[in-house]
């Protein structure tokens, strides 16, 4: 099957220009009258010139996420050994308590040096919008960056031609891990391939004393209502919603929300409770659940070494196929990093940036974070097995973009969806109440008619 990807774009704004520091004039020298005899002199002090910082803000602080950082870093620290890396990662799953910080930040006119951002709506119709970030067309052109990304990545950061972020690497959102062990232990013979054989699986693995499905706090409950969409409406379905073609109030979307509301019903109690997803994930891992649907990032977790990884291994402690429904199709995102609008430091920006970009630093940071490189000459057999795999499929697969990761809805149209969400999960009985208030999110983002 020949490559697919659909995504949405925002109207382009004016950014403003760096404003530069006008140059103190050098200090005059004494009349020479007043100087002491040159053998009298005290020695002159000379301080060495202060460091230069690159403040790099991201939420990279988990087990599986701090491994690939801290190679990247690695890589910065050999390429520019004269700037000092400071991190200032945020803790929280998909950069839900980083972006909050990083809101308050630049309202408050404190951009960190950079940002961790998703390439398509987070940042286009957010970060662009409010004319947060620059245009990054020269740094490109310096880079040839362009000749060695996916032709259809590059629209989804860029605005009216512009190039806005460096994407680092690719993800896929439609993954479903599991453990083989409960699996068989519950007669489960098959991998299920849609939603009613994996309920038909649940029931089993339920009988058997065991979780069916592993779940975190709410925004791995968004994670898994996109995966449970896609896999009941299809690719043309699920990127519907977000042009308009596709009407939220339609009896599919109906159906798609029961299907959810059934998965919710075999997932473990204590969801909410849970820190962030790799709790979740370990459910699975230790045997106490049979599946997880997240994201491949949860590979480097599961796979790196102590003491960000848990070190098991592939086919015998976890395993992974495609969320039911979602065979052939990639639900993708991109980490990407930006140049702030007015950057106080935009070189030591542009030093990470080039970092970002390069194949070093992609090669260095994507086999450790369970991402596939965003450049396409990367060296697969640096790669796992699942990577490879994932690599591959990138290429053949229909693409389409998340939600819950940043591709598809701008930030207030998500946060809409997340408060329905919030709402419906604490009740989930009430469905038509959640699908009007989707439906009523839509309209009042203008992507829906009303």
């Amino acid at each position: 099957m020949s490559k697919k990807i659909l995504y949405t774009l925002f109207p382009p704004l004016v950014i403003p220009a760096t404003i530069l520091p006008a140059c103190a004039p050098p200090e005059t020298q004494p009349p020479a009258a007043t100087q002491a005899p040159a053998e009298t002199q005290a020695p002159a002090v000379t301080q060495a010139p202060a460091k230069s910082q690159v403040e790099t803000f991201s939420w990279w602080v988990g087990p599986g996420e701090a491994d690939g950082l801290a190679a990247m870093v690695k890589v910065f620290n050999k390429m520019y050994p004269d700037i000092e890396f400071v991190n200032a990662a945020v803790a929280g799953g998909a950069g839900t308590n980083a972006r909050a910080v990083l809101a308050t930040r630049l309202s408050a006119g404190d951009a960190p040096d950079s940002w961790q951002a998703h390439a398509g709506q987070e940042i286009i119709g957010t970060y662009v919008a409010a004319g947060q970030v620059a245009p990054l067309d020269d740094f490109f052109s310096a880079q040839g960056f362009t000749d060695v990304l996916p032709k259809t990545l590059i629209p989804l950061i860029s605005q009216d031609g512009h190039p806005y972020s460096v994407p680092v690497n690719i993800h896929r959102s439609n993954v479903m891990w599991y453990n083989p062990k409960v699996l068989q232990a519950a007669g489960v013979t098959a991998v299920p391939t849609t939603w009613d054989e994996f309920f038909a699986a649940c029931d089993k693995i339920q009988t058997a004393g065991q979780i069916c499905l592993a779940l975190g706090p709410e925004w791995t409950a968004m994670h898994l209502l996109e995966n449970v969409m896609l896999g009941t409406l299809g690719a043309d379905g699920w990127s519907g919603l977000w042009d308009g073609s596709k009407d939220w109030s339609s009896p599919e979307v109906k159906q798609a929300l029961q299907n959810f509301v059934k998965a919710l019903s075999y997932t473990n109690s204590d969801h909410a409770s849970l820190s962030d997803w790799q709790p979740a994930a370990k459910l699975m891992t230790d045997g106490d659940a049979a599946f997880n649907i997240m994201g491949d990032w949860a590979y480097g977790y599961f796979a790196n070494q102590p003491p960000n990884g848990l070190a098991l291994a592939p086919h015998t402690d976890f395993d992974w196929a495609p969320p039911p429904g979602t065979q052939g199709l990639f639900l993708f995102l991109a980490d990407s990093f930006v140049l702030p609008a007015n950057a106080k430091s935009p070189d030591a920006t542009n030093a990470w940036l080039t970092v970002a970009a390069s194949k070093e630093g992609q090669e260095a940071f994507n086999p450790l974070k369970g991402s596939i490189c965003a450049r396409t000459d990367c060296d697969q057999s640096l790669f796992s097995e699942y990577s490879q795999a994932a690599a591959k499929d990138w290429t053949s697969n229909t693409v389409v973009g998340s939600l819950t990761h940043g591709v598809v809805a701008n930030d207030s149209w998500k946060a809409k969806i997340d408060t329905a969400l919030g709402l419906f999960v604490a009740d989930p009985t009430k469905v038509d109440d959640f699908q009007k208030a989707l439906a009523d999110a839509c309209t009042s983002d203008g992507a829906c008619k009303q």
